[in-house]
């Protein structure tokens, strides 16, 4: 298995289904309290690329990349159609000798933030400043890491703006094809899932 650097063809995600997902136990004991217990530390996203599918052509397009990918076998890049830009994120606080931050993508305001680290930023697309002035980085398109040329000074606040992927896989290893008319085709079902870490 391996990471395919290549996104899913994007006028069809954009008529994708989905969003993220989070799996949550619920206990509920005998007063009626509940104790609830989050088992993933980030949410993991799903989508169904099959609503995005609107001709022949397009089916084609997805059996093509779909076989390319040997069904589940390998992971690619999907675009979010609704949460794929960040901008003036925080990642990180100066030290004087800190140098490699994760990019992330804060969610919420004070009370609770959740910060979901961004692994796939699009190429040329990230800009990086230290206390609103930017500086000179490099980043990993592969992780989401920004090195830095200098150091921050301790207190410095390092800040990002970039355009992201989701690192994916499809979530079956068989597609349902209908030949719905001339020039229609239908895949009611083409899930997608999100791969955590890769």
């Amino acid at each position: 298995m391996a990471f395919h650097q290549i996104r899913f063809p994007l006028d069809i995600a954009l008529g994708a289904q989905g969003g993220p997902e989070r799996a949550t136990d619920i206990v509920t004991l005998a007063s009626g309290r509940e104790e609830r217990n989050s088992r993933w530390a980030h949410a993991r996203r799903r989508y169904n690329a099959g609503y995005g599918i609107k001709s022949r052509a397009d089916m084609a397009v997805v059996l093509e990349f779909f076989e390319e990918r040997r069904g589940r076998f390998h992971s690619f890049l999907w675009r979010d159609a609704l949460d794929w830009q960040a901008v003036d994120q925080e990642i990180g606080i100066g030290d004087g000798e800190r140098k490699a931050f994760q990019l992330v993508k804060r969610y919420g305001a004070a009370f609770d933030p959740y910060l979901r680290p961004i692994t796939k930023p699009v190429a040329g697309s990230v800009s990086v400043a230290v206390d609103g002035a930017e500086v000179a980085f490099a980043v990993d398109l592969l992780t989401g890491v920004v090195t830095l040329e200098a150091a921050p000074a301790e207190g410095a606040v390092v800040t990002a703006g970039f355009a992201f992927d989701v690192p994916v896989r499809f979530d079956t290893d068989r597609l349902d094809i209908e030949l719905s008319g001339f020039d229609a085709a239908v895949a009611p079902h083409v899930p997608v899932i999100e791969v955590i870490g890769e």
